[in-house]
């Protein structure tokens, strides 16, 4: 504890807990949910006060939108509303050359997009009920309580204050530029990749349908992803650290680029797009750990391991950390009392097979990056030809299944819970016409990272 930091305080925050999560995105906040329905108490931190902000990374893949039904989250999610994908094709220098159509994956739902804010509202409406369960929003971590080289709980801040909560174990859910990995001593192994990201979002023509594009033209690329209610999600690569020469050049001459790629949007980016502040900008890297755990302590999510947004992994496997690390913290916690913290040992089997898992995905990421990434003409047409005969293999199917489509248990004890867990608590009231940027209520939320 630092000398500034006291125990508890008039807001309501516990001394002790057994598990402390940094992190409100949807891996935290889904842990936070089934933790609290095994009756493990919980406090979850969260830096913002508000989800109405700006998401990537809304889609979920088939085998988390199967975990999300599983786990009782069907109904809420269909009260909201989402848009299911049926396919993605890739379009290379105006010739379609790939197609996969996920209906042909058996036995999986559609991957579906919904806004992120609605999906961790979601989550957090469930757990609001459940004992034992803390949200703080508007809370930052500080730093972590140590004693003789283990983790014992976290300092946390809000203007100037400072309020310490001791746990049995401290988990990092707070993403790429995690704070909890920094206190943490854990190294991490940052890549650059080549080039960047800028995006942005048009309205989406009826005719359109609900497939996305990967569209190539020589060494620049567009990704465009359909997006709940009624739009079109727009990522287009830039080189590193070429964000500035992109401004230099002007918005018009950056337009004139992105209808070049694809003539078919070339309407949408005329009349929708009119100045810098239309697009959000997304340094690309990955990170990777070779030790997510110390005693006491626990990264996941891109704090553990951070992916790049070919093909949209990242939410995904952040959400399988949560999903698979439930019974192994459950278990920990069983074996000892309120001073044993989870053992960098317990944790070992679930570090070492989740990050198996994400070198294999963002592997495939960086052979995906370097094939967009050519340039040369005889290459160009070496990637045409590869992704022509991709598509005309009879195993099509069973190769992007492995990647996309990697299934992750659900411990039956989850399972169980999810049937006798209390209604989500209803969501709020919607804010008077006039008052600036409150909360949505979920059955109206259309905002977007």
């Amino acid at each position: 504890m630092t000398e500034s930091a006291h125990r508890g305080s008039s807001a309501g925050i516990p001394d002790e807990t057994d598990v402390l999560i940094v992190g409100g995105g949807p891996a935290g906040s889904l842990l936070a949910c089934l933790l609290a329905r095994r009756g493990i108490r919980t406090v979850l931190v969260e830096k913002q006060t508000s989800l109405e902000r700006s998401f990537r990374g809304e889609t979920i893949a088939a085998p988390s939108v199967a975990s999300l039904n599983q786990l009782g989250f069907g109904p809420a999610l269909r009260e909201h509303g989402f848009l299911e994908t049926t396919a993605v094709t890739t379009i290379a220098e105006q010739r379609p050359v790939l197609r996969v159509d996920y209906s042909k994956f058996a036995g999986l739902p559609l991957p579906i997009d919904i806004p992120q804010p609605a999906l961790i509202r979601i989550f957090n409406q469930h757990t609001a009920e459940l004992p034992g369960h803390v949200y703080l929003s508007g809370w930052s971590f500080a730093s972590l309580i140590e004693e003789s080289g283990t983790v014992r709980g976290a300092v946390l801040s809000r203007r100037g204050e400072k309020v310490s909560v001791r746990a049995r174990l401290v988990i990092g859910a707070d993403g790429r530029f995690s704070k909890v990995r920094k206190a943490s001593g854990l190294v991490a192994d940052v890549q650059p990749m080549a080039r960047d990201f800028l995006s942005f979002l048009v309205p989406r023509p009826p005719e359109w349908g609900s497939e996305a594009q990967l569209v190539i033209e020589g060494d620049r690329h567009l990704v465009v992803l359909p997006t709940f209610p009624d739009s079109l999600r727009i990522g287009h690569n830039l080189p590193k650290r070429g964000l500035g020469d992109l401004r230099a050049a002007g918005f018009d001459a950056f337009k004139r680029g992105i209808m070049a790629i694809s003539p078919q949007l070339a309407p949408l980016v005329d009349e929708h797009l009119h100045t810098w502040d239309d697009t959000g900008f997304l340094e690309i890297f990955t990170a990777e750990l070779e030790e997510w755990a110390r005693d006491g302590l626990l990264l996941i999510g891109d704090a553990s391991h951070t992916a790049t947004p070919i093909l949209g992994q990242g939410v995904n496997l952040a959400m399988q950390d949560a999903i698979t690390i439930v019974p192994v913290i459950a278990a920990s916690l069983a074996r000892g009392g309120q001073d044993r913290v989870v053992t960098k040992a317990e944790l070992a089997g679930f570090v070492a097979a989740r990050r198996a898992h994400k070198i294999h995905v963002t592997g495939f990421q960086r052979m995906q990056e370097g094939l967009l990434a050519i340039g040369d003409p005889r290459g160009i047409r070496l990637r045409r030809l590869r992704f022509r005969v991709l598509n005309s293999l009879p195993g099509k199917y069973r190769i992007f299944n492995k990647v996309i489509n990697a299934r992750h248990e659900i411990d039956p004890v989850d399972l169980a819970a999810a049937q006798t867990a209390p209604a989500p608590a209803p969501a709020p009231a919607p804010a008077p016409a006039a008052a600036p940027a409150t909360v949505s209520p979920i059955l109206h939320e259309v905002s977007r990272d």
